[in-house]
């Protein structure tokens, strides 16, 4: 009787991710228009804004230093990681690490700005160039790092998404290559 249980399990357990995987390559198939940029709307700016205080009450609390919006945040990010002040299962927290390191990238980045990037899978918060599709991802650019471990180093892991978007960004008058 328990082996029949255990294989009746088995064989439910495998045919639902068999569907899965099915379901997945589906909608990979049929994906022909791709990914789509649209503004943020009113729940993506307030989900932000309290991930946004949440990161202003850690460092106000274990600093007495403010967020501002700019590089100088790189910074107070990497006393937060160092310290260990977020467990790395608190993944509410540690993305709203990444909503600190994108409003850096959109304050410091005129062409770059917070949108929704959605594509078959989901829809996401992403900083992108302009009106394109070259995005960042900075709300999981450090929680997954973090959520192994890992202490990324905010201020390379900045200057490296900033050189990859580089082809996207303009270029200003004048600029030597």
């Amino acid at each position: 009787m328990k082996l029949s249980l255990i294989f009746f399990l088995l064989c439910l357990t495998s045919s639902s991710f068999a569907v899965d995987i099915d379901i997945a390559n589906k909608i990979l198939a049929n994906s022909d228009s791709g990914p789509q940029v649209r503004e943020l709307n009113w729940l993506n700016i307030n989900f932000m804004d309290r991930q946004r205080k949440s990161i202003q009450g850690l460092t106000s609390a274990h600093y007495g230093r403010f967020i501002k919006g700019d590089k100088s945040d790189l910074a107070l990010l990497q006393r937060l990681v160092d310290d260990s002040v977020i467990a790395q299962d608190n993944i509410e927290q540690l993305q709203a690490l990444g909503v600190i390191l994108g409003d850096v990238f959109a304050h410091e980045h005129e062409s770059l700005s917070w949108v929704i990037y959605e594509d078959d899978l989901a829809a996401t918060q992403a900083v992108c160039a302009g009106e394109s599709k070259n995005c960042l991802f900075p709300i999981t650019m450090l929680s997954r790092r973090m959520e192994v471990g890992l202490k990324p180093n905010i201020s390379a892991l900045y200057q490296s998404a900033i050189d990859d978007m580089k082809p996207y960004l303009p270029k200003l008058p004048y600029a030597v290559q």
